[in-house]
């Protein structure tokens, strides 16, 4: 009888610690596979990322930070490194200096859509309008998506390539799509 008695209050006390654990951590008990919202904005996953060094530094001197990290939500085609380290030789030295500021936020926000769109959402676009599909960005100016090779490309106003080659990093306002080359409006 006491033996019973001791595994019902054990019952009992594993039950209340469970639970109050779970609320505790603002956990659903129903679905304990709850995805929770990102907490880090646009800029902070970019500032969190080696390979986006230069995008961040780049939205820094275009005093782009708060705009990025404002409720949005965005989409980011982000240029990595390597993607500003194939752009001609200086270029991206002369777009930071101070009196190219205007000409530096018009490539960033060429980078930039209004709206959250993950890689389905552009796949999606890209076959329901015949294989190609135009992206209006924050400057105003249109990228173009098709996909190539199963792969997403985006063509620039110049006629010029990129590829999609990291999809769907969440952020708390937007979501990022890293491409391998600087796109220009």
């Amino acid at each position: 009888m006491k033996t019973t008695n001791f595994l019902s209050k054990l019952s009992l006390l594993l039950i209340f610690i469970a639970s109050t654990s779970v609320f505790a951590n603002n956990q659903d008990p129903v679905r304990s596979d709850k995805k929770t919202e990102p907490s880090k904005t646009i800029v902070d996953v970019a500032v969190g990322n080696e390979n986006f060094s230069t995008l961040v530094a780049a939205v820094k001197a275009a005093d782009l930070v708060g705009t990025l990290n404002s409720e949005g939500p965005f989409t980011v085609f982000a240029p990595t490194n390597d993607a500003f380290a194939r752009l001609p030789e200086g270029t991206v030295e002369n777009l930071l200096k101070e009196e190219n500021k205007s000409t530096l936020s018009a490539v960033l926000t060429y980078h930039v859509v209004a709206g959250e769109f993950k890689a389905a959402d552009v796949l999606k676009a890209i076959k329901e309008s015949g294989g190609m599909f135009e992206i209006s960005t924050v400057n105003g100016e249109k990228l173009t998506a098709h996909l190539k090779d199963g792969k997403v490309m985006l063509k620039d106003a110049q006629g010029n390539m990129s590829t999609v080659i990291m999809t769907d990093v969440e952020a708390s306002n937007g979501v990022i799509h890293a491409i391998d080359t600087v796109v220009m409006p």
